[in-house]
């Protein structure tokens, strides 16, 4: 009978590999848009970060908390890759864009990834 040695580091590269993973990468942020003086500057604003989001980062996007608030807004995104290091990059350039090319002032920002 042969032994064989392997590191555990080679047996999840080696599960890794053989189980292909699905990741759903997601991101969830709460921004308030101080330059908003009704519902219908909020939407302009919103509408025209969901698009940069989609076109750009072939992101998921929608509004999905504070509807009724003027001034505030919570989003979420998503993208799905076989990889948790590149769905992760991802929404943080997006979330870079976000802050660079927006009037909006960040309140919070989660990014969080699960494997299936």
């Amino acid at each position: 009978m042969r032994m064989y040695h392997i590191t555990l580091r080679k047996l999840i590269t080696l599960c890794y590999n053989i189980f292909n993973f699905m990741v759903v990468s997601m991101i969830q942020i709460i921004f308030e848009i101080p330059d908003a003086g009704n519902i219908k500057d909020k939407r302009r604003v919103i509408k025209s970060i969901m698009a940069k989001m989609k076109n750009r980062f072939h992101l998921s996007a929608a509004e999905i908390d504070l509807q009724d608030s003027i001034s505030f807004c919570q989003i979420g995104g998503a993208i799905v890759s076989n990889s948790r290091t590149f769905g992760e990059s991802v929404l943080q350039k997006a979330f870079a864009m976000i802050e660079k090319d927006n009037p909006v002032r960040i309140q919070d920002m989660k990014i969080h990834s699960e494997e299936f």
